[in-house]
């Protein structure tokens, strides 16, 4: 299996993509693509002592900034390390394409370049988020702000599979956001989306609302962009907000700094669950091939783990999984 890895994606590049692609080489039997400089890529790898045994390297000379429009990556900068990656990925040079580059890059570059599954109306963004019970997928943590409800219930089936197949959840629950629990609450969007979810093949939960999804009462939520993008940055922020309290407390005094030896394991336990690190990225669902985007300050452990989910991608045939439910979806309305 190939995985293709754009190397000047993030804040940490090369070096660290450089780290995370080096380990994945060697432990889970893959071989890596990198898009980049060559000559940066190889020096900084000399310089640290990295093997490049079983990592090959596509040459290009541009990057694109996370604060470039995001269009670029198919105009003006169709030959950065993205652009060039994504290419590859479509002529079928990988099987899989990883970046910790810009997100609205991404997308774009993603949907134009390596297409989307026939029948996709739109891309989602997919993050993967700890949850009391294990994990949730967020479909669409914020690739669109303007969805329709025929949109929201793809996002559902698209997540469904992917919890299914990758996360090895036997009949994943559906949820929709909502701002209460009635199939009468919400916008025109949420109230349709919710009747054409009653039809659609996913075991749907019915409306969930944002206090829920910590306690995993789904394990796919789904939103339009805009709302699912506002709950990704929330849980982000309270659960920084958590960890630097807890540290405080056990921090500020001797009776704090005894209880934090006492219960240490659990203390790293939680804190390896709200990792993202652990997780690698967030899967981008529809696409024709599994792109994962990475976080921007991901270090060398987060690319490997985004890498060993892009492999999980291909080998639980995730892509696979959505045509064909999504072309039952399609052969029932007809």
């Amino acid at each position: 299996m190939k995985i293709i890895v754009d190397a000047f994606g993030g804040d940490n590049a090369p070096l660290e993509v450089i780290k995370g692609a080096a380990e994945a080489v060697e432990k889970l039997d893959v071989e890596i693509i990198l898009t980049g400089n060559e000559k940066i890529i190889k020096e900084t790898a000399e310089k640290n002592g990295i093997s490049l045994d079983k990592i090959s390297i596509i040459h290009t000379e541009s990057v694109i900034d996370i604060h470039e429009e995001p269009t670029m990556v198919i105009k003006e900068k169709s030959d950065c390390s993205m652009a060039v990656g994504l290419k590859s990925l479509s002529e079928g040079k990988g099987d899989a394409f990883v970046s910790a580059g810009s997100t609205g890059a991404l997308v774009v570059g993603a949907t134009f370049l390596a297409k989307r599954i026939k029948g996709v109306k739109r891309a989602a963004l997919a993050p993967i988020m700890p949850t009391a019970k294990g994990h949730m997928i967020l479909v669409d943590g914020g690739a669109n702000v303007d969805c329709r409800p025929e949109m929201l219930v793809q996002f559902g089936v698209m997540g469904s599979c992917y919890m299914n197949k990758v996360m090895g959840i036997s009949k994943p629950k559906v949820g929709l956001v909502n701002v209460g629990s009635e199939d009468t609450k919400g916008r025109e969007l949420e109230i349709e989306a919710y009747k054409q979810f009653q039809s659609a093949p996913v075991d749907f939960y019915g409306n969930i609302e944002a206090r829920e999804v910590p306690f995993g009462a789904c394990e796919v939520v789904v939103s339009d962009g805009f709302t699912g993008n506002v709950l990704l940055k929330l849980y982000e922020g309270m659960g920084s907000y958590f960890s630097h309290t807890l540290k405080d407390m056990l921090t500020s005094n001797l009776g704090g700094k005894i209880a934090a030896l006492m219960i240490m394991p659990k203390i790293k336990e939680f804190r390896k669950k709200m990792d993202y690190k652990e997780v690698g990225g967030a899967v981008l669902l529809g696409i024709s091939k599994p792109v994962i985007k990475a976080h921007g300050s991901s270090d060398g452990k987060a690319f490997f783990n985004a890498i060993r989910q892009a492999k999980n991608c291909v080998d639980g045939k995730i892509i696979e999984e959505i045509t064909s439910s999504l072309a039952n979806i399609e052969k029932a309305e007809k």
